[in-house]
């Protein structure tokens, strides 16, 4: 039996499959937008993330541990409810390739991304995203006003930063393609949903996926 590129990453990396649960995975992005937005001077500007329209955080990815090469992660995406305040459900998703700025240190790096608009919204929500090809990517600015922001940041679609070992920076992911995590949703929703059926609010949000939508909130929220 031929096994699957999937099946090789599971039986490669154990820590990112059957040893790691879906909701062990949300905690852990939870604890990664707090650890980025508490830095006193060094987290995503707050007007930022108050204009984003998804969310994508992928804790721990890693480089180099499955046969093949590059770097794989798991994480999770979410988007603006209709009204514009709060936040969808989480759907799974994957992270393949890509420059991840792992010369800041480390084998390891917690990817955070930006989606800045409706459009990289509705490419994002299909079967394969490639970052660069299907819409407009930057590094995005760090610090706590977005006043630094150059024009191609202006202009992207999405903003992509990287952590590694307590080191926070803008860094280009162009490259990388995401994908649904079909076997992460599975495990939190019971069934067969879709990406884009879970971010637009036709699936009731998981219990363990409460602390990451409130941190979003408090830390996205939008004045009136």
């Amino acid at each position: 039996m031929k096994l699957t590129r999937l099946g090789i990453v599971c039986l490669s990396m154990g820590a990112l499959c059957g040893a790691e649960t879906s909701a062990n995975r949300l905690t852990d992005s939870a604890e990664v937008l707090t650890a980025i937005m508490s830095a006193p001077d060094k987290g995503i500007p707050h007007q930022l993330l108050e204009k984003a329209q998804c969310v994508v955080i992928v804790p721990g990815l890693k480089k180099g541990a499955f046969i093949f090469g590059g770097k794989y992660g798991r994480g999770y995406l979410l988007c603006r409810a209709a009204s514009g305040r709060g936040w969808s459900a989480p759907a799974g998703v994957t992270v393949e390739g890509g420059s991840f700025g792992f010369q800041i240190g480390g084998e390891e790096t917690d990817a955070v991304m930006l989606v800045m608009n409706k459009h990289g919204e509705a490419k994002l929500l299909e079967s394969k995203f490639t970052l660069g090809a299907d819409a407009s990517v930057a590094a995005g600015p760090v610090g706590r006003s977005s006043s630094v922001e150059t024009d191609a940041q202006m202009q992207a679609e999405i903003l992509t930063y990287s952590r590694s070992q307590g080191v926070f920076a803008g860094v280009s992911l162009g490259g990388a393609t995401l994908r649904p995590d079909t076997a992460s949703n599975k495990e939190l929703y019971r069934g067969r949903h879709t990406n884009q059926q879970i971010v637009m609010g036709r699936i009731t949000p998981p219990a363990a996926a409460s602390g990451l939508r409130s941190d979003l909130t408090k830390y996205s929220a939008r004045k009136e």
